[in-house]
């Protein structure tokens, strides 16, 4: 799968984990931390949790310590470059 796909799919995925049906892929930029207010996602931890579950069920990849949650779902780039490494 192309890069540009992925991280289509990523944001697909986080708009669907998260129930955020108001915010579309293209309102998402690849480069802004998704857990900041610059985001316009306004996740939580419950959305970290929600995420790190489709992360697992889509990708086979388990983020189950927070650190490396933390540490690899800061962008959709940084996610998407960790998910294509880990194949």
């Amino acid at each position: 799968m192309e890069i540009e796909e992925l991280k289509y799919k990523l944001k697909e995925m986080i708009i669907q984990e998260c129930e955020k049906e108001d915010i579309t892929p293209d309102d998402i930029a690849n480069d802004v931390e998704l857990f900041s207010k610059k985001s316009g996602l306004e996740l939580d931890s419950l959305d970290a949790l929600q995420i790190s579950m489709g992360i697992q069920n889509n990708y086979g990849i388990r983020l189950a310590d927070p650190k490396d949650f933390r540490r690899i779902v800061t962008t959709i780039d940084k996610l998407a470059s960790y998910i294509q490494s880990q194949k």
